[in-house]
């Protein structure tokens, strides 16, 4: 036997850590309760408590009141425990307030920014207007002067709208350009020609239905700046890429349906041009086409027919109601 296989070698041998002594446990846990009720102690303590409230984005006859309600919840809190349930209950008899967004400024300041509804047309029942915003909501503290009219038969109950031929006419002027928005007399929904706005100077425009109503509001604005379409009495845009104009002085007859540019053929339309317009106030420098207002793509949304790829011609529902 050789004196390298005699040799031992030693062994190794592996320490595995001690377990935590129960004084250690303790001291740690005692520790990070200190630290948890400490913070727990300072978000609650009036070395953050707020002291000066800024309310932004207020306008209207209840501006102060509101201001008020919000100033009153927000000093019961503090920079560090924000309350957003209790500052939207505080305004929540305000229907004008849409949303609000809160910031705070350590130790004592907090911010709070209103969004407000912003009136889009309004409803008039028995001699009274009220003010109403795109999502129905009623604003009975706001002018109604200069808004479009959604005429109702019988008064609106609680804070929003429930009637559907109403918020089909509040879907319309929502989904206006601002600049025609303001020259939308009445709004209002018939047997034979759905959901019908009446411009102020200028002609009734036809919709039909509720859908696809940006590409009908883009087909109207079109005909509304095309000159061939002077003096006409509607301007049919049930099919936002087939618009018709009918009642057009010198036309064949009153009733003829004839489209910008003078062409009888619903296939011969266009939708863009310049110059004189119906009516007063609009005219524009150029006329937009019918096109997506977020991609300035062309809009696709009109309907066809499947086997010929054509516009096909909707049809208002027979009570007058608008339908999807």
């Amino acid at each position: 036997m050789s004196a390298v296989s005699r040799m031992r070698l030693p062994r190794l041998s592996i320490r595995r850590p001690a377990p935590p002594r129960p004084r250690t446990i303790i001291a740690i846990a005692l520790v990070l309760a200190l630290l948890g009720g400490g913070w727990l102690w300072l978000r609650g303590s009036s070395l953050v408590s707020v002291d000066r409230v800024t309310v932004m984005g207020l306008s209207g006859p209840t501006s102060d009141e509101i201001h008020s309600a919000l100033s009153s919840a927000a000093r019961n809190m503090t920079t560090l425990d924000v309350n957003m349930s209790a500052l939207r209950m505080a305004v929540a008899p305000f229907p004008i307030v849409k949303s609000l967004s809160v910031t705070t400024q350590f130790p004592h300041g907090m911010r709070i920014r209103v969004i407000e509804q912003v009136p889009v047309g309004a409803v008039t029942v028995d001699g009274r207007a009220i003010p109403v915003a795109a999502d129905g909501t009623l604003l009975p503290s706001l002018n109604a002067s200069g808004l479009s009219s959604i005429p109702l038969s019988v008064p609106p109950g609680g804070a929003r709208l429930t009637d559907r031929v109403a918020l089909a006419a509040v879907a319309v002027l929502a989904a206006a350009p601002a600049w025609l928005r303001t020259r939308v007399m009445q709004v209002s929904s018939t047997s034979a020609n759905g959901l019908v706005a009446k411009m102020r100077d200028g002609p009734a425009i036809y919709f039909g239905s509720t859908s696809h109503l940006r590409a009908k509001w883009m087909a109207a604005a079109a005909v509304l700046a095309d000159p061939s379409s002077e003096g006409a009495a509607y301007i049919d845009v049930t099919v936002p890429a087939r618009p018709a104009v009918g009642g057009v002085a010198g036309a064949a007859s009153a009733d003829q349906s004839i489209l910008p540019g003078g062409a009888t053929n619903p296939a011969a339309a266009t939708t863009s041009g310049a110059g004189a317009v119906i009516g007063a106030g609009y005219t524009t420098a150029t006329a937009p086409s019918v096109t997506d207002a977020a991609t300035g793509a062309a809009d696709t949304t009109a309907p066809t027919d499947a086997a010929t790829g054509s516009p096909v011609t909707t049809t208002p529902s027979g009570d007058g109601a608008p339908g999807d």
